[in-house]
């Protein structure tokens, strides 16, 4: 058009439209360049808008996705599986297997830049336990080695530092407004395959319960996620950080189409504290819980409480004792926040900052209650405490045999150093049960300590025998049972 204009015969307007053919193509050009950019990483669409390439936005983000390689040296002594049911056998029969030897251990994952200046974010599993960490940056064969800035084992996050600078790192999205039903790319180190890309949707947030990690609010996707991809970025289509893949749920090993990432939010929370702390600050209440089941409601008398946290244990002198929450209080909401499970409200209190007020509402024995919780730190690590061996003799504690198919025994010394039971676990031990009995297929199991029945404490075996006989049939049994590290309630029937 301006071409055809700038022959017209008179001077004036041909000066005139010279003007305006100037300005716009400059405006063209100006438009043009400012769009490049932009259009050159977003997904190739077609006039209708679908979407036919995802390259532009691979091209932009892969940069960002690096191999960590670790190596590790495991070195064990002669030693013995001390919460194995085969540690209680040895004061019933049966001796402890045993295990030794030295091993150097090559782990393969992948990790994402997230500042220029060479912190790599990745998974806490890849790289725990390493003694030499190394960086692959694309598809480049240079290596780097890495420090370890700091490791949350809680949330599976450990941040990375390399020596280098002007690196491609990738911006963070929101992955609070994730949601199911987005795509998402996957970008990792699969079986070694560099910077291999899958794609797939959202589908489901907020996932937890599964025992990973303490800390689960996973973003789940069937974008395909192998061996080696933990570490790397799960990515929505705008080329955002969207979560860190974690873990796979997988009965071959490989991918099924259920993955798991933990969400860009949490993950950048954590980075900040281990950059800045060089390890992660949580709120604490110090209580243990657990779900609210519609057996122990039941056996509890509380009806009309379908959801919550059950505080199986308080700690003495936690902040929780000093508030005056008590075991068997069951958490309903915490700054006016429902709480539905202990996964909630393990993320509430953890993401709360030490010294602050929580509100906490509570159903104590179906009674509505509130306590202002003034939050204390999250201690690093819970020490193990030691256990005083004595001169008892070793003979073999006397069994009594309780709900049918239960047998226990009261603690001697020498069980409580076999099965490494805190000084202040008290109750009958479980020394046998029958696989078949109500009692086993609640949960309970050999090496179980019964702590109370009905709210009643129990201090022996003795004293589990006769309360037992004073149940009446057809009530359910509310139990509170040390396993495995820690205390709980368990609901069964009498017989």
């Amino acid at each position: 058009m301006c071409v055809r204009f700038s022959f017209a015969g008179k001077a004036i307007m041909q000066r005139g439209i010279l003007r305006s053919c100037a300005l716009f193509i400059l405006a063209v050009l100006c438009v043009h360049t400012s769009l490049s950019p932009v259009t050159a990483q977003q997904p190739r669409q077609t006039p209708e808008g679908i979407i036919t390439s995802f390259a532009p936005l691979v091209e932009k983000v892969a940069p960002s996705v690096v191999t960590v390689s670790t190596t590790q040296t495991v070195s064990r002594g002669l030693t013995a599986y001390p919460f194995s049911d085969d540690t209680l056998r040895q004061f019933f029969g049966g001796r402890s297997p045993q295990r030794q030897g030295k091993q150097t251990l090559q782990g393969l994952g992948s990790g994402v830049i997230v500042s220029p200046d060479g912190y790599i974010l990745t998974a806490n599993h890849v790289v725990s336990g390493a003694d030499e960490i190394m960086i692959g940056l694309g598809n480049d064969l240079r290596k780097f080695r890495a420090k370890k800035i700091g490791t949350d084992p809680g949330t599976d996050v450990a941040l990375l530092k390399i020596d280098e600078n002007n690196l491609p790192s990738m911006n963070f999205a929101d992955s609070d407004k994730a949601r199911a039903g987005d795509i998402v790319l996957a970008i990792g180190n699969p079986f070694g395959l560099r910077q291999t890309v899958t794609m797939g949707i959202i589908s489901a947030v907020g996932r937890g319960g599964m025992g990973i990690v303490d800390y689960e609010n996973f973003i789940q996707t069937d974008a395909a996620i192998n061996m080696g991809n933990s570490g790397g970025a799960l990515v929505d289509i705008e080329g955002r950080l969207l979560g860190i893949n974690t873990a796979i749920f997988s009965r071959s090993g490989g991918n099924q189409g259920i993955g798991f990432a933990i969400p860009a939010n949490l993950a950048r929370e954590v980075m900040q504290s281990l950059r800045d702390k060089g390890r992660v600050v949580r709120g604490y209440i110090g209580t243990s819980v657990q779900s609210l089941t519609p057996e122990i409601a039941d056996a509890m008398k509380l009806k009309g409480q379908p959801t919550g946290a059950l505080v199986a244990e308080v700690e003495p002198n936690a902040p929780a004792a000093k508030a005056g929450i008590k075991t068997g209080d069951v958490i309903t909401a915490v700054n006016g926040k429902k709480v539905n499970d202990p996964r909630e409200l393990r993320l509430m209190i953890g993401s709360m900052a030490p010294g602050t007020k929580a509100h906490m509402e509570i159903n104590r024995e179906g009674q509505t209650k509130t306590f202002d919780v003034q939050l204390g730190e999250m201690p690093p690590g819970a020490a193990d405490e030691g256990t005083e061996t004595s001169s008892e003799e070793n003979a073999q504690p006397e069994k009594t045999t309780v709900f049918g198919g239960v047998s226990v025994t009261t603690i001697t010394e020498d069980i409580r150093t076999a099965l490494n039971l805190p000084k202040d676990v008290q109750g009958a031990v479980i020394a046998d049960i029958d696989a078949e009995s109500p009692a086993a297929k609640s949960g309970l199991r050999e090496g179980d300590v019964i702590q109370e029945v009905n709210k009643q404490p129990v201090k022996s075996a003795k004293d589990l025998l006769a309360i037992s006989k004073k149940l009446k049939p057809n009530e359910k049994i509310l139990m509170r049972v040390y396993s495995q590290g820690r205390s709980g309630y368990v609901a069964l029937e009498p017989k």
